[in-house]
């Protein structure tokens, strides 16, 4: 054997067992929510007891599953995706029928061959990221033509929001010569990569990791969250680190706040978001977002409201911006940049962490 053929196959062998086992976690994941939907469903359907928990349910049930991630939101998601695709029963293999108990299976539809799409096919080229995005399309029509040219170009989850966004399906329709527009719109699509498949925050939860992980920062956005972190803390003005990447739900999706601290003093959450890049309205869109889903969903009855800080980038310069709940009351506004960093002091150190970086 020449090195060069050990070399060669060490790495084929590898990359053959990676892909294997990113292909096992996604199936295993897909296949255990549309299970726990179905279960959802029995219950809701059939269960002796279900009347004591009524429309709160999916409530109770995450509270007392504790499972990483299966939060009420995500337990609808699931039973949702149940509903979607029922289909998915008949690529299920005896080792995944055999967690169904007999009286569940021996109700189910078991003629569900007339799917344009084989389900095998569907839960081994989609990853359940790209499920959730196909769930939200209530035409069935619809949703067929997206799983089909999804398989087809093996497009990345954030290809096929954009496809669907663009209204792909539409422009189809009404085009004189729609294989030319599908062959066009396959050229340009964004290819999805074997690995993106676990670096989601469903992947993640679902093997037990930090989702946290998954957060690819640039060196340079990272040793300035770093610095910055400890900056905020040394300054005694109150400040807690509560998190770092806070990921949090609103609606479907899920975002990640960069820095959250809770103020002794003022009795707030801070939420801080650093961009390295130029000032867009996008950013403090985001950030208010943020501020709101604190001062709606996580703010106590004895808190005060929430604010966050913006802080942008751009070479040697730095914007720094203050997003409040709106907050009307100036005096109360005035109070919190009393005990705030001022926008000088922020602009300073960023300019000078920008400096240090070059």
């Amino acid at each position: 054997m020449k090195y060069a053929y050990l070399v060669s196959s060490i790495e084929s062998t590898h990359n053959h067992f990676q892909q294997y086992s990113v292909k096992a976690v996604n199936i295993s994941l897909t296949i255990r929510n549309w299970l726990i939907g179905l279960y959802i469903i029995e219950f809701e359907q059939g269960g002796e007891d279900r009347a004591a928990y009524g429309s709160g349910l999916l409530d109770t049930l995450a509270k007392e599953l504790k499972i990483k991630g299966l939060v009420a939101a995500e337990l609808s998601r699931c039973r949702q995706f149940y509903n979607s695709y029922p289909q998915i029963l008949g690529s299920l293999t005896q080792e995944f029928k055999q967690l169904l108990p007999s009286t569940i299976l021996g109700s189910l539809p078991q003629d569900l061959t007339n799917q344009s799409v084989p389900s095998k096919k569907l839960i081994e080229k989609l990853s359940y990221t790209h499920f959730i995005e196909l769930i939200k399309i209530e035409d069935p029509l619809k949703r067929t033509f997206y799983e089909i040219e999804c398989i087809k170009g093996t497009w990345s989850v954030r290809e096929l929001k954009r496809q669907i966004n663009s209204l792909y399906f539409e422009r189809c329709g009404i085009s004189a010569r729609p294989e030319l527009l599908s062959e066009e719109t396959q050229r340009n699509s964004e290819i999805e990569r074997s690995t993106d498949l676990v670096k989601s925050v469903y992947a993640f939860e679902f093997l037990g990791l930090n989702a946290k992980d998954i957060i690819e920062e640039s060196d340079l956005e990272g040793i300035l969250l770093d610095h910055l972190q400890l900056f905020m803390l040394e300054m005694g003005h109150g400040f807690c680190l509560e998190a770092r990447q806070k990921k949090i739900l609103i609606g479907d999706e899920y975002f990640f706040v960069d820095l959250v601290f809770y103020h002794r003093i003022l009795k707030c959450h801070i939420l801080v978001e650093l961009k390295v890049e130029d000032f867009n309205h996008h950013n403090i869109g985001q950030l208010n977002t943020y501020v709101n889903y604190y001062k709606a969903e996580i703010m106590q009855d004895d808190d005060n409201p929430p604010i966050g800080i913006l802080l942008v980038t751009n070479k040697n310069n730095a914007l720094v911006e203050y997003a409040t709940a709106g907050m009307d009351n100036q005096l109360f506004v005035s109070k919190y940049l009393l005990e705030l960093p001022k926008k000088e002091q922020l602009k300073a150190f960023i300019e000078k962490e920008l400096k240090a970086w070059e």
